[in-house]
């Protein structure tokens, strides 16, 4: 009798234990979280290119700007070196840096003066502001425009690839940032061996130095 009363005892102080034991364990991680280190290496958006981002003229597009009923008024004019566009009676109006929708704006209020009410559209007719330059070991360097978003590797294979004497490992893209510029290094031999490393897109003005 004494044994068995022991004996119980001593499995309820177990049990016990093992309760007290399983509370004070964290709870496990939740599935939704993200990993701080699988999102330092997430392939970023291409810069304006990102969903809801309006485009941004720049030097060197063609657009057609339309007056309705006023076809002396409309035009199909280059965006000057100085970001600038010339049309009747406005002259010269700034347009680099404005979307399609801000020119628009611009250009109404100024035409309202010698046009009662004008409906005036603007349509980026052909896109050559977006450009990077490859420069170094490749077999065609120069500059290319992007029609599209494009990583590093698609704009060296614009370039005909690497030539014979490239260091695959110590290519470098220089992205301008206001005033500084970033070095993002890019290690072409790493790719080609099947390594993980992130082939991020290319933004308009990036230059990639192959040495």
């Amino acid at each position: 009798m004494i044994t068995r009363m022991v004996a119980g005892v001593v499995l309820s102080g177990a049990v016990a234990f093992s309760q007290l034991t399983f509370a004070q364990q964290p709870p496990p991680p939740s599935q939704n979280a993200r990993d701080p280190r699988a999102a330092a290496v997430t392939s970023p958006e291409p810069a304006s290119l990102e969903k809801g981002t309006a485009y941004q003229i720049g030097p060197e597009d063609v657009l057609d700007i339309s007056v309705w009923k006023n076809p002396e008024l409309s035009r199909t004019v280059p965006v000057r070196p100085d970001g600038k566009v010339s049309l009747p009676l406005v002259n010269d109006i700034q347009a680099s840096g404005l979307t399609p929708s801000d020119l628009r704006e611009q250009v109404t209020p100024r035409l309202a003066e010698f046009v009662p009410a004008p409906e005036v559209s603007v349509i980026v007719r052909e896109v050559h502001s977006r450009k990077v330059a490859v420069v170094g070991a490749v077999k065609t360097p120069g500059r290319y425009e992007l029609k599209s978003p494009m990583t590093v590797l698609e704009v060296i294979a614009l370039a005909q690839g690497l030539t014979d004497f490239a260091s695959r490992d110590r290519i470098v893209v220089l992205r301008q940032n206001g005033a500084t510029a970033t070095r993002i290094p890019f290690n072409y031999r790493k790719i080609a061996d099947g390594a993980e490393q992130e082939n991020f897109f290319v933004r308009p003005g990036d230059i990639i130095v192959v040495p």
